[in-house]
């Protein structure tokens, strides 16, 4: 299986040596996973638990968390250590914005309902990497990700409004895609839909 996080990069190992100070996406899911169910439990050893779980995943790669209150709707903020002195940002630590991560936590709240959908979104990579490849099925991981980790939903359930934020923010500041998945990501939603037989929704890309 092809590993979603690799970057294709020039043989000097320049561009692999710069994907060592970003945050593996597979680290940020797992750090999103935890802070959902952090604010839903009503255990406080548990919450406390996932909170030092989080804190833990993020230290091991001199990341911090905070949440952002963004017109009433709660993000996850994830930053670089080494830009942050006394727990206030400095700007002019800051080389390269795209390092953040920023995750609306949007989704449902019950962890039972979200391992449902996720196995959903799951079996249905595996039929698109049986069907078209793993190019394809790659990119149906990534959408996977998005709709469960966001939406708690279904990918097939998105909305066109959703595939757009997908595709114009997601994708291209959170998932790392190679080139080959960033050139046929359009092809592989709508062979994603039709493994799934449902329409695409109408989205701007």
């Amino acid at each position: 299986m092809t590993d979603p996080n690799a970057i294709d990069g020039d043989e000097d190992g320049d561009e692999a040596a710069s994907d060592e100070t970003d945050l593996p996406r597979d680290v940020a899911d797992e750090v999103e996973r935890l802070t959902r169910l952090k604010r839903t439990t009503v255990d406080d050893n548990e919450a406390t638990a996932y909170e030092q779980r989080r804190d833990d995943l993020l230290d091991e790669h001199d990341f911090t968390s905070r949440i952002r209150d963004d017109d009433g709707d709660d993000v996850l903020v994830l930053h670089p250590e080494e830009w942050h002195e006394d727990g206030v940002i400095r700007t002019d630590r800051i080389e390269d914005i795209d390092r953040a991560v920023e995750i609306p936590l949007e989704g449902t709240g019950d962890p039972d309902e979200w391992d449902d959908v996720d196995a959903h979104n799951r079996d249905l990579v595996a039929t698109v990497r049986d069907t078209h490849g793993d190019v394809h099925a790659n990119n149906a991981a990534i959408l996977a990700d998005f709709a469960g980790n966001h939406y708690a939903k279904p990918i097939e359930s998105l909305t066109g409004d959703d595939l757009a934020e997908f595709c114009t923010d997601y994708f291209v500041r959170n998932a790392w895609p190679s080139d080959d998945q960033q050139e046929v990501i359009a092809e592989s939603i709508e062979l994603i839909f039709e493994t799934a037989d449902e329409r695409v929704p109408n989205y701007q890309f």
